[in-house]
């Protein structure tokens, strides 16, 4: 008899813990895993109301170790068995996103649906409500994403990224972080990032633009009309005349009110810290470069050697 109960408890056990790991716990597809121990992941997935507990950090000991990060498990509902399973043996499918110095938030958030398989207006719709800058808020760079984020993670990462990125070289150049500060000189550099044609040109660029600023010249530079969707078209007469958007800098003085594209810090630098030149015109050579002079009788005969 003593043992059919001994039976019976571990039947009803093993039973109970059968009951328990078939339970149902719903999640996003992609879900992220901190850095650090089992408890701790049990832990900040239990915060982020995944149906998990402490007993669930004891089953994950004997799965294995989950990879930190972005991790795809594949399905919205798992049973506790497949959940933790997954959480301990699946790897990041991982898709590289390259923000090139230059380029327009507009052009780039059509690249990320089209790369991701996300939806352009939900990327867009997330952009506006989480950031507070139209351009520029963005670092260039290669980022990595995980098939099935959604279009809000995406922006979020995104902007955090950014914005670490942006305050540190901030605090390294000026000491502090002032935002309204740092996105004057994005906006500088936004213009100098358009218009150099390398980044030896950048501090040279960077001169002329406050060089004619300083002697209430109208910036009148191509570059600041290929914004948004028109990134990559080219500037004609016609478009000069009928652009009455405020990045227009042959209708309006001074620089735009917000920036031009996303910036390299090698074109913030520059605007930083532009080159003691008493520059105020270039014009785009043969060779694929600038001519730049002071001179705008030099500057005429430049244009004539380059549309020869």
């Amino acid at each position: 008899m003593k043992k059919e109960w001994i039976l019976e408890i571990v039947l009803i056990i093993i039973l109970t813990f059968m009951y328990y790991l078939n339970k149902p716990i719903n999640s996003p597809k992609v879900i992220y895993v901190p850095e650090g121990s089992i408890n701790k992941i049990i832990t900040h997935l239990g915060n982020k109301n995944y149906n998990v507990n402490k007993l669930d950090s004891l089953i994950l000991r004997f799965m294995g170790t989950p990879q930190y990060g972005w991790i795809n498990i594949g399905a919205t509902t798992n049973t506790k068995a497949d959940f933790l399973y997954k959480l301990a043996t699946s790897k990041a499918a991982l898709k590289e996103i390259m923000l090139i110095p230059g380029e327009t938030t507009y052009i780039f958030l059509n690249y990320l649906a089209s790369e991701l398989a996300l939806n352009r207006d939900l990327l867009q719709s997330e952009y506006d409500a989480q950031s507070n800058k139209p351009e520029g808020a963005l670092v260039p760079n290669t980022y990595k994403f995980p098939f099935g984020i959604t279009e809000k993670m995406v922006i979020k990462i995104l902007l955090s990224k950014s914005i670490i990125q942006m305050k540190e070289a901030s605090i390294k150049i000026f000491g502090n972080y002032d935002e309204k500060r740092w996105f004057h000189f994005v906006t500088v550099a936004s213009i100098i990032q358009k218009e150099s044609a390398n980044t030896r040109e950048m501090p040279i660029v960077s001169s002329v633009i406050y060089n004619r600023l300083k002697q209430n010249m109208k910036l009148q530079m191509d570059g600041t009309l290929n914004y948004g969707k028109y990134s990559h078209e080219k500037v004609t007469p016609k478009r000069i005349k009928d652009d009455y958007s405020p990045y227009n800098t042959y209708k309006y003085s001074g620089i735009p009110a917000s920036p031009v594209c996303n910036v390299s810090f090698d074109a913030i630098k520059a605007a930083i810290f532009p080159a003691q030149t008493k520059n105020l015109y270039f014009m785009k050579s043969s060779r694929g470069t600038h001519d730049f002079t002071s001179n705008y009788s030099t500057h005429l005969t430049n244009i004539k050697r380059a549309t020869k």
